[in-house]
């Protein structure tokens, strides 16, 4: 299948998804937020050339004529849009319902009246919460411990009731801890190298303990591809995960020691999340995709983190280095 759609292709891993449909020869329409700015994202730091044979769609993805119209014509869509903020889930939950659970049902809604012949809606490891076994596999309980998450499984069982209920040919796509180039502030791995880039002594984090399995931004987009060709992956929902874990004391610390030796950790207590909320561990189990597809990780965190590093040294103007991003 050539014509492609994705959604939230102005994002973190969206960005990079798209760019390599493109490369790998995909006829690729990209579905932006809609602003006054035109700005289309990460995508407009991509190579003219790249870019050049993307077809940009602005819009909402909580509009449901704007994403049927956007949907019109292609044959695999992949779903990525999405509010991910934990912390700004806290206080603004509506909308997470609006563009988690109802932007989700539109883009359901629409491939069922346009027989879409695959539809690939992406999850999150959050949705499980704290592990209550390890390896995570696709059979562990879901727990809502943020508003975030909460959306998230909502969006999931309502992917999965399109399945069964009118056969859509849908995947739910959960990739543990995603990082890279490209990644907001919100999240930890960006957080930790662009304070230190920007010359902070001190690293200002939230709780240091919790574990999590991080994937390459390279490696989940590799995962996504190989799961939209895998037929007996319709009416499933696969982890994408490496099975190996880091607390974020540790991580941090493997950061530091890239950057400056001599910087330290400390614990903010703004950053600290609700004792309840907190997901305290994730490790998650791969097996499900390699059963189906010939996905493994290629790069070892070393290797991320580094390539990571080497990015945002060319692009620190882009972060707000000296507040708390939520």
């Amino acid at each position: 299948m050539k014509k492609v759609l994705v959604t939230g292709a102005d994002g973190f891993i969206g960005s990079h998804l798209t760019e390599t449909l493109v490369k790998e020869g995909y006829d690729v329409k990209a579905f932006t937020y809609y602003n006054s700015f035109n700005n289309w994202g990460w995508l407009d730091t991509l190579p003219k050339d790249v870019l050049s044979q993307i077809e940009i769609f602005s819009g909402d993805i909580r509009d449901p004529n704007g994403v049927r119209t956007a949907m019109k014509g292609q044959e695999l869509v992949f779903h990525l849009a999405a509010l991910i903020a934990i912390p700004f889930s806290y206080h603004s939950p509506d909308s997470y319902v609006d563009t988690n659970i109802k932007g989700t049902l539109n883009v359901l809604q629409a491939a069922r009246d346009l027989d879409t012949q695959r539809l690939l809606v992406t999850s999150t490891s959050e949705v499980y919460g704290t592990a209550q076994y390890v390896p995570i596999d696709e059979k562990h309980p879901y727990q809502g411990q943020s508003p975030y998450s909460a959306t998230k499984i909502g969006a999931d069982r309502l992917a999965e009731s399109f399945y069964r209920s009118f056969e859509l040919p849908v995947t739910i796509v959960r990739p543990f801890n995603t990082y890279g180039p490209r990644q907001s502030a919100r999240a930890v791995i960006p957080t930790i190298i662009t304070q230190l880039l920007a010359g902070a002594k001190e690293i200002k984090l939230g709780s240091l303990t919790p574990t999590r399995d991080f994937n390459y931004v390279k490696d989940t987009v590799a995962g996504f591809i190989a799961l939209s060709k895998a037929k007996e992956a319709i009416g499933q929902e696969i982890n994408i995960a490496t099975m190996q874990e880091i607390s974020i004391g540790e991580l941090a610390q493997t950061i530091i020691d890239q950057i400056n030796p001599d910087a330290k950790i400390l614990c903010d207590e703004e950053r600290l999340r609700p004792v309840n909320s907190e997901v305290n561990r994730l490790l998650g189990d791969n097996t499900k995709i390699k059963s189906m597809t010939d996905w493994a990780p290629k790069y070892t965190l070393k290797e991320g983190i580094a390539e990571t590093i080497e990015w945002m040294k060319e692009n620190l103007n882009s972060y707000k280095t000296d507040i708390y991003n939520i």
